[in-house]
């Protein structure tokens, strides 16, 4: 494209965010938009995440768009591979294809005054409006290892699973028992010859309870559609009820810490290796993870927990903190993601400045969703637009009804920008603050990828239901931007 191509909105990313965006914004048929999406393909984590025992922590009927609702769901939780399905099933069926720009990379957006300029690896665009919706995992974070580069065998990240490194009968490290190492350790468990698991820290792990939907069950779904949506505000009331345990609340977060313990009393019968597994902090504090495998995997006689961080790589041994030596052929990191300083904001040019340096203290934004300095500009599952207790696609639609309400303001105000006030901004941060501050994330005793690490702020999830968050934020408000808003 030699000269810059225009568009009313330029969506970034293709995920759950950047489709749900898409489809609301092709059944209006009003604005002109792209998708711009670096991979070649759609669904962005679902698309990422391939690795051996993938599916989802939230109930599948509650884990889908409200707007778009799948009756045939195989699974309570789907797999991974079903839901990447779902979201390209999404894009086809609605109408996106000719909106979207595969292998396209936003490499720089910058504000000129009255449009987004946003430079890409396939060409320019300029767009009235820049949504970003890029997500909160989509940038692997590999830890700084010494000698990590230089060991014998395959090394990669579980969001970058490399399928050509045949892992049976071979000796593998599991870096990490978050939510993903939770569900490789029980799928590499017996097909690998030795499975060491390193731990730096034990997560809380409470049942599961999976199971496959009858056929019966997904007819009936198909065939009235009100028993899914009454299945749906089932499953959600039941996550909403969670938020009093994450507010340290009694005797919620008792009978939440007792559901843990009793679960792995029931599934780790050696007393050694169930006081490694116990943590030493509040439960919720950090991702608590789902699980009915990953106890009885970490029990097997041919897997190893290292009850320490890897500390160094010599070749063809992972040396632990605790200063054990593990021979292996292969290393897996299952070490999470770029969350509290999200890679895309060195890449967006405001008013004053990169998005980067208007976060250096840690991302803030109105509604969860318009940063100062950064007009027409709108980020989906940014700064506390997160839950740590219910389904984050709940939060996604709440966050596409206040954009498509800016969308409508705009439109009845021909070349006038929308610039959230600075002063908008703060006091909406010093509201979030103020619910953070005595909730399990900020008290509960332990580091988690919910807290940015320099200012100590709370600045992944919203601390409060999600039925709050809609009421705060899932109509737009023009009074907060100013002039421009009057």
């Amino acid at each position: 494209m030699s000269e810059p191509t225009e568009v009313d909105v330029a969506v970034v990313g293709a995920g759950f965010a950047g489709i749900g965006l898409g489809v609301r914004l092709a059944r209006r048929r009003r604005e002109s938009f792209v998708l711009l999406e670096r991979a070649h393909g759609v669904g962005g984590t679902w698309r990422d995440n391939r690795y051996p025992g993938v599916a989802c922590d939230v109930p599948s009927h509650l884990y889908s768009f409200s707007f778009r609702p799948k009756p045939d769901w195989s699974r309570v939780f789907a797999p991974g591979a079903e839901i990447h399905s779902y979201l390209r099933d999404c894009a086809r069926d609605e109408g996106l294809d000719p909106h979207l720009r595969l292998g396209t990379e936003m490499q720089h957006a910058r504000w000129d005054g009255a449009r987004w300029r946003v430079a890409t690896s396939a060409g320019t665009y300029r767009a009235r409006v820049l949504v970003v919706a890029a997500g909160r995992l989509s940038e692997p974070r590999i830890p700084e290892i010494p000698g990590l580069s230089g060991f014998d065998g395959p090394v990669f990240h579980s969001a970058r699973w490399d399928s050509s490194a045949d892992l049976a009968g071979r000796r593998v490290g599991v870096v990490g028992t978050g939510a993903s190492a939770a569900q490789i350790v029980p799928a590499l468990a017996g097909t690998a010859a030795e499975l060491v698991v390193f731990q730096r820290t034990p997560p809380w792990v409470v049942p599961r309870g999976d199971r496959a939907y009858s056929a019966e069950e997904r007819r009936g779904f198909a065939l009235d559609p009100g028993a899914e949506r009454a299945l749906r505000e089932e499953l959600f009331d039941d996550a909403e009820r969670a938020i009093d345990a994450r507010r340290r609340v009694r005797p919620d977060i008792d009978r939440l810490r007792r559901r843990a313990l009793d679960h792995l009393a029931a599934q780790v019968p050696d007393p050694r290796l169930r006081a490694l597994l116990r943590p030493d902090y509040e439960i919720g504090c950090k991702r608590i993870v789902i699980s009915d495998d990953l106890y009885p995997a970490l029990s097997r006689d041919d897997v190893t927990l290292e009850p320490s961080a890897l500390a160094r790589v010599e070749k063809s041994a992972a040396v632990a903190a605790s200063g054990a030596h593990h021979p292996l052929d292969a290393l897996v990191l299952a070490t999470g993601f770029w969350t509290t300083r999200l890679p895309f904001a060195q890449r967006i040019e405001g008013r004053h400045g990169l998005l980067a340096e208007r976060w250096a203290g840690g991302m803030t934004a109105h509604a969860s969703t318009a940063v100062h300095g950064f007009p027409n500009m709108f980020v989906l599952n940014g700064p506390n637009a997160s839950l740590g207790h219910n389904s984050a696609v709940y939060m996604i639609e709440t966050q596409i009804d206040h954009v498509l309400g800016a969308l409508d303001h705009l439109a009845a105000r021909p070349g006038v920008p929308l610039e959230v006030t600075a002063e908008a901004e703060a006091a909406y941060t010093r509201e979030i603050d103020a619910m953070a501050a005595d909730t399990v994330w900020l008290q509960g005793g332990c580091r988690s990828w919910y807290v940015d690490e320099d200012s100590g702020r709370l600045t992944l999830l919203w601390p409060g239901t999600a039925r709050s968050f809609r009421a705060r934020n899932g109509t737009f408000d023009p009074r907060p931007y100013g002039a421009a808003g009057a």
